[in-house]
């Protein structure tokens, strides 16, 4: 009887342990995203304020954040909200752009504060996407 290479025996067990370890992943990254996204009414730190973070949406904690969450992160995460960095004139044409299309509700006097909120809090950026270097030491690469 001819021995097989315990490499063939290593092979097979990795093979049959890829689809399991997949299914691990999968389930346990769903369990994380779940835990991220749902908050139940008696969380104790549902409005918890860290360093000046809201600590559930990540907004800045300041005047007009609870009309901010009230209207906005109901339809969308506030990830939204931060990478979005308008002026005024620019939150308020987004903002009937979700009405006439989005569904968006007429936000009343909440309006100006949510605008004034996002433009005090979330300035435009007069610069792109970093900012030029500077000083910096250059040198020669060898090559041998």
């Amino acid at each position: 009887m001819k021995k097989k290479p315990i490499i063939r025996y290593v092979t097979i067990a990795a093979f049959l342990m890829l689809p399991l370890g997949a299914v691990y992943l999968y389930k346990k990254q769903s369990e994380k995203t779940q835990n991220e996204d749902s908050y139940e009414v008696g969380d104790e730190n549902l409005d918890e304020i860290v360093d000046g973070i809201h600590v559930r949406t990540g907004l800045v904690a300041a005047d007009g954040l609870q009309e901010v969450i009230t209207n906005c992160t109901t339809c969308h995460s506030s990830k939204l909200i931060v990478q979005n960095r308008m002026g005024k004139e620019q939150w308020n044409a987004t903002i009937r752009w979700m009405q006439e299309t989005q569904g968006l509700w007429d936000l009343g006097d909440n309006q100006k504060i949510i605008v004034d909120y996002l433009t005090t809090n979330y300035p435009v950026f007069k610069k792109g996407r970093r900012a030029a270097l500077r000083d910096i030491e250059w040198y020669t690469l060898d090559s041998d």
